[in-house]
């Protein structure tokens, strides 16, 4: 990628190469990404390196089987953790009181920053990121797989590696700054203002295959009764909830 054009052109990338990433490299990178900001400078996170072939194909189902955990020389589970300062605490004759839903999304936090901090790290090094937002539907299970302990949740999976080709630098549809700013105090939206703001993402080639490919009216259509159901949303909302209750949180 043009690194001048970086911001504006990059992409997400799901197909890898074969190029192995040097460990020594990923170490690098994941010790920048640890210089993201964070609440009191705790460092509410840790991040799961998965290369073996094996353990890829455990944590797939998890991800409904995209072929992206499969096929990424490497798969990192970033995940919001208490354990580790709780435990520090504790040795440190300190009485930690984390279990509740601020110290989670505190850790939450870290952990986001922490997350995108290493993935523009990465692509401005040349590789090809992913994330994927399946990591809260399925938490209880990457827990199982990675033996997660009490007091560290998943909070976000990104597959990394070599892209398979060059990006082409198309774009991906973002919608107009001024649809995401606002000044002094927030200003809601009309309907013809909302309506003008999603305009162009409605219009690009591969929004009106996606309407057409799922028989729907509108674009937006295929987010509510598609991609991003009620009925779904709910389901994972409550299996997300009760694997934090049972983590500790």
């Amino acid at each position: 990628m043009d690194k001048d054009n970086y911001w504006k052109n990059r992409a997400t990338v799901r197909s890898y190469s074969k190029q192995d990433i040097p460990q020594s490299l990923l170490i690098e990178m994941l010790e920048e990404a640890s210089h993201a900001p964070t609440t009191g400078n705790m460092q509410l996170y840790s991040v799961v390196i998965t290369r073996d072939p094996e353990m890829k194909l455990r944590l797939a189902p998890a991800h409904f089987n995209q072929p992206t955990v499969t096929g990424a020389p490497v798969v990192l589970t970033f995940c919001a953790d208490y354990n580790r300062f709780i435990k520090w605490c504790e040795v440190s004759n300190a009485v930690p009181g984390y279990d509740n839903f601020q110290s989670f999304m505190t850790a939450v936090l870290d952990t986001a920053l922490f997350a995108q901090q290493f993935n523009t790290i990465a692509e401005r090094h040349g590789l090809g990121c992913c994330y994927l937002g399946t990591t809260t539907y399925n938490a209880l299970m990457i827990a199982e797989v990675l033996d997660l302990p009490t007091m560290v949740v998943p909070v976000t999976t990104i597959t990394v590696g070599y892209p398979a080709q060059p990006s082409q630098g198309e774009g991906v549809g973002r919608l107009p700054v001024e649809a995401i700013f606002h000044n002094e105090k927030y200003v809601d939206y009309t309907p013809a203002s909302v309506k003008e703001l999603y305009r162009e993402k409605e219009e690009r080639a591969d929004s009106r295959s996606f309407v057409k490919e799922n028989n729907k009216e509108s674009l937006a259509q295929v987010f509510t009764d598609i991609r991003y159901t009620r009925e779904a949303c709910e389901h994972f909302s409550k299996i997300y909830s009760d694997f934090i209750k049972k983590q500790g949180f």
